[in-house]
């Protein structure tokens, strides 16, 4: 069992919950956004903004790895900070476009 941190554009809320279901019934712990404000079509703040990346960061820590909702090998400029600060502290990182889910069980 590892403890995994879903990182990605709020925009792909269904791929997030594909991988949120599958990782939960393969055996990890998942940690994922909030809420999809994209998706969703929701105004935050600037200030909301700041606190929930550092909420997320705070997920990374607490994480084994991160895996990367990438769809069609998007990646957005928050995104790429959290797989840079991933990788810092020492992180597995693994990517929804490159490698099936299959492949984290265990």
């Amino acid at each position: 069992m590892k403890v995994i941190t879903l990182c990605g554009s709020t925009r792909f809320k269904p791929q997030f919950r594909e991988a949120e279901a599958a990782l939960t019934l393969s055996g990890h712990i998942v940690l994922s956004v909030g809420f999809f404000e994209q998706s969703d079509g929701i105004d935050i703040t600037p200030e909301q903004e700041a606190r929930l990346k550092e909420l997320h960061f705070r997920k990374i820590d607490m994480s084994d790895e991160i895996y990367v909702i990438d769809v069609n090998g998007y990646i957005g400029e928050s995104t790429r900070g959290e797989i840079e600060y991933a990788s810092s502290q020492g992180k597995a990182v693994r990517y929804y476009s490159k490698e099936p889910l299959i492949l984290l069980e265990g």
